[in-house]
Formats: C-alpha cells, structure tokens, sequence
C-alpha cells in the first residue's frame, strides 16, 4: 500500500475511533482492507476508500474499523484479574452491598464479559445479589457474535471442565455436523447487556456508578489525549473504591487521573473520592 494511501486510511481510523496507526503498519493495513475488498467484490483499496468516505449510513465505517482493530481474545486472559475481581466481589458481597455493576469496555466476542460473569457467579452468597455486567464495543459485526455466546472446542479450552459443563450447553456445528460448539446458557447471558460504544467518543450516556471496569489492551491503540479522555471518563463512571484493570503491558504513564496503582495493570479510585 502506498504511504499517501496508507496515510488516508490511518487518519481516517483516528478520526472515527481514535485509532491510532503508526508508519510502519502499511502491510497490515493492506491485508485486513483486502478482507473488506473481497467481501465487496471491489478491485481497489482506494476505490474502498472512496467508498468508505462517501458512505452515508455509516455501516461500512463500522466494518472497516472492525477489521482494522485487532481482536485477539479469550477466556481467562490474564487469569489473575479475575482472581482479583473474585476476591472483590466476595468482600463486597460480605459487606453487605447487594448491587454489583462492571463494565467490560472492550468486549470483542465476548470471552472476557462471560468470563467476568462466570467468575462473579461463582462467589458464595451471591443468591439475590443484583449483579449485571455491561459490554461494549464499537464493532457490530463482532458484538453479535458475542450476543450468540456460541464458541468453538478449540476457544473454551481455557474455561475449566466444571465451569464449561455449569455455564455452557455443548451442540453440534450447524456448517459442520463433525465439530461442536459451547453456547453460553440463558442464566449466564442474561446478566450481560451488549451495548455499542466509541471509547474514544466520551461523555458515555451510562450513569454509573460501577465498581469494576475492565479497559484490558484498549489504550495501545489511542494516543494520549484520546487515552486521557477515556481515563478520565471511566474515572467519572466508577463508584469510590472501584476498581480499573488494564492490560498487562499497559500504563496510565502521563495520564492525569486520582487513580492509586493496587498493583501493575490495577488501579483503584480511593475512597472518599467523588468525581
């Protein structure tokens, strides 16, 4: 792909979605537009382009960013925030609080939210507990996927044999009777709502408060003013004492925030604190 091209591609991406690519991506912005190219049986990626920029309705933009964002993801990635978001829910729950809300703020197919829910469920004392997890993503395509909560054997290899057998119903594969699949059961979907959301367009129109937000892998893909911004919107959203977990190999460096580090890739807002 050619740099003025590629350039045309990347500002479009920041524009939509803060997305920010850098030089040096040409061939991988190249192969994921070729998937968008095939699927319209266009010639060109700067015919795609032109598309893209003339498109009204603004479904093609969602496809393209999509594609363009990376959405690797599975159950029990970075197995110890969720042993951390057991612990806090149980402390919670002993406390005394009845309403639990967290948000996955970048849900992709939905591993990560099931898992949140899978986890929670599993604290004892939680019967009559209102616990509800929202999560969003900017992709359409991608959030009905995880609406369907249907996996391959191959992605629930992470998910425990118990918690498969309690949480997920196995089926044949409709496309090929020979493979099975693993759907989420109605009492683990219904306590996940999937919303679409721009993380790099707040103000968010949800309330809040939460009392954990998992924002994993998300801000290696902003710059630092639209990762400020996000910050300080999930810092607004989170009740006093909430939890933040980030992705392992991300900071909250330069970002002006009451955040307390608990440890790397955790942070709490204090309590006391209102924003």
């Amino acid at each position: 792909m050619e740099t003025q091209l590629f350039q045309r591609f990347a500002a479009l991406a920041y524009q939509k979605a803060g997305i920010s690519i850098k030089p040096g991506k040409e061939a991988l912005v190249s192969a994921r537009v070729a998937k968008r190219l095939r699927a319209l049986s266009m010639t060109d990626a700067e015919s795609y382009l032109r598309y893209l920029e003339e498109d009204q309705s603004g479904e093609e933009l969602v496809r393209f960013l999509d594609v363009i964002s990376t959405h690797f993801t599975s159950f029990f990635r970075e197995r110890d925030h969720f042993d951390l978001l057991e612990s806090e829910i149980a402390g919670r729950v002993q406390a005394g609080q009845r309403r639990i809300r967290i948000w996955s703020a970048a849900s992709s197919t939905g591993e990560e939210p099931y898992t949140i829910a899978m986890t929670a469920l599993g604290v004892k004392g939680l019967e009559g507990l209102d616990l509800k997890i929202l999560a969003t993503d900017i992709a359409a395509d991608t959030l009905r996927q995880a609406a369907e909560g249907c996996y391959s054997a191959s992605r629930m290899e992470p998910v425990p044999p118990a918690l498969r057998t309690r949480w997920f119903t196995r089926k044949h594969d409709p496309a090929d009777p020979q493979s099975e699949l693993w759907e989420a059961k109605p009492e683990l979907k219904s306590r996940v709502a999937f919303r679409r959301l721009n993380l790099a367009e707040p103000p968010f129109p949800m309330q809040g408060p939460f009392d954990v937000v998992f924002c994993r892998n998300v801000l290696i893909y902003f710059d630092q003013p639209t990762r400020q911004r996000l910050i300080s919107a999930i810092e607004r959203l989170l009740r006093p004492g909430g939890l933040l977990c980030i992705g392992h190999t991300e900071t909250l460096s330069g970002i002006s925030s009451g955040f307390k580090m608990q440890r790397p890739s955790v942070f709490r807002v204090p309590e006391g604190v209102t924003s």
